[in-house]
């Protein structure tokens, strides 16, 4: 299974790795069975390493932000890497792994960097604040082999503008996956939302 597949990332905080194994199976249950654990609290590796053991869930870092953070993440059973931002150090890194890794590019400049390293599906973050998908759109002139993953202010009110784009492999979002609701356990909201946007995504179909 490829990251894209399911046109949706979910981005996941976790305070409590004890939450991990309910909240993978939450994911699988609603359809995205795909989870981005970012790198933004402690518990992120003991978390990733809890859901990996979910032979159904593709499990991810994100919020990667250093050589040894891939290191950390590909140790706890990480299958890919997500940046913010583009650091060649961390694409190297993760390519090292031999993991896929998608950095943050938003300007022309950074997308060419990436290229350079063989990548060709990227980040977009904050999508937001960079011209959201009316910049992905112009971004498809100059750059038409290279697919986003636009993240950063996407929600289930814009999921679709997003995926009608053709250069859009997927989106990322925590919408589904509320930082406050995994930490109640409420697992079956977050299986009730995930199951709306994959209902979404399903008119879409896969990536091109």
């Amino acid at each position: 299974m490829l990251v894209t597949d399911s046109r949706i990332v979910p981005v996941v905080v976790i305070n409590q790795a004890s939450r991990a194994e309910a909240l993978g199976e939450a994911l699988v249950a609603g359809g995205i069975p795909v989870a981005e654990v970012t790198f933004r609290t402690a518990a992120a590796p003991e978390a990733i390493r809890r859901m990996s053991a979910n032979a159904d869930l593709l499990v991810g870092a994100g919020t990667v932000l250093s050589v040894a953070q891939v290191d950390q993440a590909v140790d706890a059973g990480a299958t890919f890497i997500v940046s913010p931002g583009f650091s060649a150090a961390v694409v190297q890194r993760a390519q090292h792994h031999g993991v896929p890794v998608f950095p943050g590019a938003v300007t022309p400049t950074e997308i060419m960097a990436a290229l350079d390293l063989g990548l060709t599906t990227l980040k977009f973050f904050p999508a937001n604040l960079y011209g959201g998908a009316a910049a992905l759109k112009a971004l498809g002139a100059p750059f038409p082999q290279v697919r986003f993953i636009p993240t950063g202010g996407v929600s289930a009110d814009n999921l679709a503008t997003y995926l009608a784009l053709p250069n859009v492999a997927a989106v990322g979002g925590s919408w589904m996956v509320p930082a406050d609701l995994v930490d109640a356990g409420d697992m079956a909201t977050i299986q009730r939302l995930c199951a709306e946007a994959s209902a979404t995504v399903s008119a879409f179909g896969k990536a091109a």
